[in-house]
């Protein structure tokens, strides 16, 4: 109870924040007068406009910190990040090919789909490059994933360019590519709830596993556990979180580095603590970021993976910094 309360009062003021947050600020009054149930046209806009944003933008911080604390907890890696290790890039891929060619499936689901591939097979490619080239500790990872997150950048690129036959289409893309909450409806945002918390009860199992690769996988598996398919079954979970992620809110860097990086200075490195409380960082995080991007340029909006790179860029170079000296 200790853990949980203070993460849900700052969940709780995050939340109070996005609904506030916009260029058409909304004091603490009028936040209470529209969860009251006022019928007004600014408490419905508030309510069946802003409300539902940002409840999207927690969930998909939620996922964002979930799946960077499995990476983390995987590659025994505090650097390991989904952006840096190709896995976002991967799912962007997947759901470039969604968006652009016809598939004859319904777009959620194709872009679901797709980018779940894409971050699984991105997040295993960086695996092999690393192991194949002798190089799979914390510095090689970060360096295959690197590599591999830019040459997935320039095949996005490319496929853009030659699938997209009109300007709309493309223009599409590029927004989604910066990153950006899209307004749900509350249809769409129980559909968006509804598979978090079924990749969160798919991600707390793992907790045991990870905390035993944490000890290296020989103590892992003088323990019992199958290192080699734990790995590819973590993996697979936590690709299945990112593809999420990336669905709904695109290109959102740094979140699933800086999030597990708090909830392990708060609750400690045990996962059966640090998976949810760093998928509640990660929601918190988001929340407040996207309300940012709606306020600092008024009445244009910032994409909100400008401002995630913009406050997690520096968090990322002490680390580095940090971990290089030791």
């Amino acid at each position: 109870m200790r853990l949980i309360l203070p993460f849900a009062a700052i969940l709780a003021l995050a939340l109070l924040f996005g609904l506030a947050a916009g260029h058409d600020w909304a004091g603490p009054l009028e936040i209470v007068h529209v969860l009251g149930g006022a019928d007004d046209l600014r408490a419905r806009l508030l309510r069946d406009w802003r409300l539902p944003r940002v409840l999207a933008a927690g969930l998909v911080g939620a996922m964002l910190g979930l799946g960077g604390a499995i990476f983390q907890g995987v590659f025994r890696n505090p650097l390991a990040e989904p952006y840096l290790l190709g896995a976002s890039g991967g799912a962007a891929i997947g759901a470039t090919v969604a968006l652009l060619v016809p598939l004859g499936l319904p777009s959620s689901l194709a872009l679901g789909v797709l980018a779940f591939l894409g971050a699984w097979a991105a997040t295993v490619l960086v695996l092999a490059v690393a192991r194949g080239s002798g190089a799979a500790d914390a510095a090689g990872l970060l360096l295959a994933g690197v590599a591999v997150a830019a040459m997935l950048g320039a095949a996005r690129s490319f496929l853009m360019l030659a699938l997209s036959d009109e300007s709309v289409s493309l223009q599409v893309v590029l927004s989604w590519t910066l990153g950006g909450i899209q307004t749900p409806d509350w249809t769409g945002l129980a559909g968006l709830a509804s598979l978090s918390a079924f990749a969160l009860c798919m991600s707390l199992p793992l907790s045991r596993g990870l905390d035993l690769l944490g000890l290296g996988e020989d103590q892992a598996r003088a323990f019992g556990l199958a290192a080699d398919r734990f790995t590819a079954r973590a993996v697979l979970v936590g690709a299945a979180v990112v593809a999420l992620a990336v669905a709904y809110g695109g290109l959102v860097a740094f979140v699933g580095l800086v999030a597990p990086h708090i909830a392990r200075w708060w609750v400690g490195p045990r996962h059966r603590a640090l998976l949810p409380i760093s998928a509640a960082t990660g929601a918190a995080l988001v929340i407040v970021c996207d309300g940012l991007a709606r306020a600092v340029l008024p009445p244009a909006e910032l994409p909100l993976g400008l401002v995630t790179a913009a406050a997690g860029g520096p968090f990322f170079l002490v680390l580095l910094r940090r971990r290089l000296r030791a």
